[in-house]
């Protein structure tokens, strides 16, 4: 009887083929065969181009604009590795779409993460593994591991090479949802804290007014968030970083989504440099002057080894 043969095959969708590439060299791989097409009505076909029986299979495959695209993709390749016996199936989601609808905020709505983390485990997943959820309790949508891993590292890397003195730096959250992560990456580079005081206009609109904490008058204010998609929040709040005296403002975000006016609204606000990294494409169209972006493809591809060697990956999470 034929053993188990739990060779780690890496194996892309469209979403983020570069990234792909890049986890793949960290590896020392080469990328699985498979054939992704559409049919002329539009539907998505995947064809298996080599054995996969009994391996240890890793999907990449972020879940970015065309949302729903992307994330029907993902789901059928999970069924095709299913049905081909692969030993196990893991999904690398650098991004994870609809991470935002978490909850019922209000009457008759769904909780869409849930939906999508239903899909993902009926569809064969046996595990996942994704960087900086929208909201951690997320990870408790499914019953299936979940490996989150942070960008911090990445981006303490970064700034650090960028040598700013830590008394100029004032680590700013750009609203009330973001003190803690502004908080992570004080403790961790140093320098003060402050936060944007968001007050809500309408139902639909909100207006940052008031800075609460350490002064920025002549400092370096680095604002956090976990995605940049319309830019309203870091947009409305960097000129209120600039009224109280900030003399540079950076901004880290790990999911470049930049929906929307986003991009007309980054390139008119007060903003010296952003810093994204590869989770999600930036194409040619959306790049800025002031841009740039880090790659995670060494951090996914330490912990895909770690994964496919059942070791920990519990000093990757910081």
């Amino acid at each position: 009887m034929a053993l188990n043969n739990y060779e780690l095959k890496l194996f892309a969708g469209r979403a983020n083929p570069v990234l792909a590439e890049e986890i793949a060299k960290h590896l020392g791989l080469t990328l699985g065969r498979i054939t992704l097409t559409n049919f002329p009505d539009g539907e998505i076909a995947v064809r298996i181009e080599e054995d996969v029986r009994g391996r240890d299979v890793f999907l990449i495959q972020p879940t970015c604009p065309p949302v729903n695209e992307n994330l029907m993709e993902l789901l059928i390749m999970i069924d095709s590795f299913r049905r081909a016996s692969a030993a196990r199936i893991a999904v690398v989601l650098p991004y994870f779409g609809y991470a935002r609808q978490d909850r019922k905020d209000s009457g008759r709505v769904p909780i869409t993460a849930k939906l999508v983390a239903n899909l993902i485990t009926e569809a064969g997943a046996d595990r996942v593994l994704t960087l900086d959820l929208h909201a951690a309790q997320i990870q408790g949508f499914f019953d299936i591991p979940v490996d989150h891993l942070m960008s911090g590292p990445v981006f303490l890397k970064y700034m650090r090479s960028l040598e700013m003195p830590v008394r100029d730096v004032v680590m700013v959250s750009p609203d009330e949802g973001r003190i803690k992560m502004a908080l992570h990456f004080q403790k961790k580079y140093g320098g003060g804290l402050a936060i944007v005081d968001k007050r809500r206009s309408s139902a639909t609109e909100t207006k940052q007014a008031n800075l609460i904490g350490e002064s920025l008058q002549g400092k370096i204010a680095i604002m956090f968030d976990d995605m940049i998609s319309t830019g309203g929040t870091i947009c409305d709040a960097a000129p209120v970083c600039k009224h109280n005296g900030a003399k540079e403002i950076h901004v880290y975000a790990t999911h470049p989504v930049l929906c929307g006016p986003a991009v007309e609204r980054l390139r008119d606000a007060p903003i010296t440099r952003i810093v994204v990294t590869n989770t999600i494409p930036v194409p040619p169209h959306k790049q800025l002057p002031n841009l740039k972006v880090l790659s995670v493809g060494s951090l996914l591809g330490e912990a895909i080894t770690r994964l496919h060697a059942n070791e920990s990956v519990s000093r990757l999470f910081d």
